[in-house]
Parts: structure tokens; C-alpha cells; sequence
């Protein structure tokens, strides 16, 4: 049997899989609460414990960057490594990967009704394929072809400085300036940066700001979902709100070519994460004239492929195709 995890510092899923099987029907699967508990190994142990599973590899995808075979989760106490948790969990092969590197697996793993095309193109077969998922933060990865399969390589791409579109988005890079000093792209294309446009658009005397919406951002702690209802839920959507997304999707479109460009994705580009299955109209409308709006390079783009990726599993779903495929 084989053990795949996606390991968050909200939520931990875990999966029992039979050798060979589908990655899409584990035998056991639970998520747990990650906070709950002291460490990843004490959940394994309770998950395997219930399934009575014994595992002989696993792959787990972390929420943090891994380097040398260890890895910290962000914004959990949590320090790991590949050979202490073989040891702990008496596990002959276990592999940690950047949760977008294990997101890039999922995407190999899609079935067709788990993507929604924003771009046909004409893939190029074995050409590379980029990973972009703006969620809490922006992850960057991208796969390329070894000359039997595909690996993935992860990145913090999403931290690279941000390079404003028009004379607006200048005065949003410097308006963050002023108050957090590096902007980087997540800070304005990711969950944590949708309030960083509303403010911006608010401050600056963009749009007007109603006051039943200012008295429902006040009461919660992620503002992300209450913009993005009052842009696209509401029978009159919110001027404010609906500006700040059509800028986000913007930003995510112009990232998202440049990643595309950097790595040569002839292969397809897929948006992952949290945010863009639950923002379809907007990126149905918006994404792909920026994303092309590269002068030159506007036909190379046009013959890329871009899918929005629907599974919320697919970083679980990537750690069992390489648990599965052996890697």
C-alpha cells in the first residue's frame, strides 16, 4: 500500500492507494485539522492506525519551500524530513515535494470534466507546462518532458517583482510601496492580494465604498470571498468590488504569460489554486487579452493551451500519481 498527502497549515489530507491504482480512487482518504496536532507523523499514525493500512513509500506535497529532503510548513510549527519520517513511520521511501510541485503531478492526472478551457491552442506534444495558482499566496511550477515522462520543478516565482500594465496598476505598485516596500506578485495576484487592490482602488478615490460592505469586511478575517461576492454574486455588483477584480484578473493574465514565456510552455498553462474555479466569469471575460498582450510573442501565446483546474484535490491527486508511479 501507498500513503499520499497534501499537507497545509489549515488542513491535512491524506490517502491509502494500491500499487498501480487510479490516483483519482484511494482505498482510505480523511482530512484532518493540521493544527490540532503536534506533527505530520502524528496524524499518519492515527490515519493508519483507523485504516490499518501499512505503507511501504509515500509522497507528501507541503505548503513551503523543500530543499535537501526537509521542509517546514509555513505558518505551522512543523519541521520535516524525508529520512525522519521513513524512520518514524517505518516507511521504506518517502519524498517530500513544494505543494505546487505536487500540484503540477495533478494536473498530469486531470481528467477532461476537472479542467475548463480559457484557450484551445495547438499543444506541442512533450512541450513544457506551467503551473500558476494564486490561492493564499501565488505558486508558481512547470513540468518538462525527460524523454519518457514528466517532471515537475517547483518555484517562488510569485515572489518576483511586480511590473504594473498601465498607468493604474503603477499607481497600485507604488502606492504598496509606500507601506509594505517589495511588491511582489502575490502581493497583488493571490487571496492575501485582492484587499491590497481594494484598498488601493478605495484610498485613492477609485471607486466609492458602500457602507454595508466596509461594516461586512470589518467583521471578518479573510476579506477575499466578501469582495469577490460583491463583484460577481449580487444582482448590482459592487462598482468597487467588481474594479478590483477585473484588475486582479488582469495581473493574473500578465503573470501568467510571463511564466508561460520564461519556461516556454508550449506545452499548456493551467491556473490552480483556490481562487480561479470560483471566479470563471471573470477569467472567461478578462484573462485572455492580457495574457496575450505581449507584442511580439502574441502568436506563440495564442497557440497555448489554458485550462483552469476544477479538482480542489489536485495537489492530493498529484502526490499519489508520483507515489503510484514510483518516483
Amino acid at each position: 500500500m501507498l500513503l499520499a498527502g497534501d499537507i497545509g497549515a489549515t488542513k491535512t489530507r491524506l490517502a491509502i492507494l494500491a500499487d498501480g491504482s487510479d490516483p483519482h480512487n484511494p482505498t482510505a482518504e480523511k482530512t484532518y485539522p493540521s493544527a490540532d496536532y503536534p506533527s505530520l507523523e502524528a496524524i499518519i499514525h492515527e490515519f493508519t492506525e483507523e485504516t490499518g493500512a501499512v505503507c511501504t513509500r509515500a509522497t507528501f506535497g507541503v505548503a513551503g519551500p523543500v530543499i535537501g529532503g526537509r521542509a517546514k510548513i509555513t505558518n505551522l510549527p512543523w519541521i520535516m524530513t524525508e529520512s525522519a519520517l521513513g524512520e518514524e513511520l517505518s516507511i521504506e521511501h518517502v519524498r517530500l515535494l513544494n505543494d505546487l510541485e505536487a500540484t503540477a503531478y495533478g494536473v498530469l492526472a486531470l481528467n477532461e470534466d476537472e479542467k475548463r478551457i480559457l484557450n484551445a491552442g495547438s499543444p506541442e506534444p512533450e512541450g513544457t507546462i506551467a503551473v500558476i495558482a494564486p490561492g493564499t499566496g501565488l505558486g508558481e511550477a512547470f513540468l518538462t518532458w525527460n524523454g519518457t515522462t514528466y517532471d515537475a520543478h517547483p518555484s517562488e516565482g510569485g515572489h518576483a517583482d511586480f511590473a504594473p500594465l498601465n498607468r493604474t496598476q503603477a499607481e497600485l505598485l507604488f502606492y504598496l510601496m509606500e507601506r509594505i516596500g517589495h511588491v511582489s506578485y502575490e502581493r497583488v495576484c493571490s487571496g492575501m492580494g485582492i484587499p491590497n487592490i481594494y484598498e488601493f482602488l478605495r484610498d485613492e478615490g477609485h471607486e466609492h465604498e458602500p457602507d454595508w460592505l466596509a461594516d461586512e469586511l470589518a467583521r471578518v478575517e479573510d476579506r477575499t470571498p466578501v469582495i469577490a461576492n460583491a463583484a460577481f454574486e449580487h444582482e448590482q455588483p459592487v462598482p468597487l468590488a467588481l474594479e478590483t477584480m477585473t484588475m486582479f484578473v488582469s495581473i493574473l493574465g500578465a503573470e501568467a504569460s510571463n511564466l508561460a514565456l520564461k519556461v516556454l510552455s508550449t506545452g499548456g498553462v493551467y491556473l490552480a489554486g483556490g481562487i480561479p474555479p470560483r471566479i470563471l466569469p471573470a477569467l472567461e471575460h478578462g484573462f485572455m487579452s492580457t495574457f496575450l498582450n505581449k507584442g511580439r510573442f502574441n502568436d506563440l501565446l495564442q497557440a497555448v493551451p489554458v485550462a483552469v483546474v476544477m479538482n480542489p484535490r489536485a495537489a492530493l491527486l498529484g502526490a499519489a500519481k508520483h507515489v503510484i508511479d514510483g518516483r
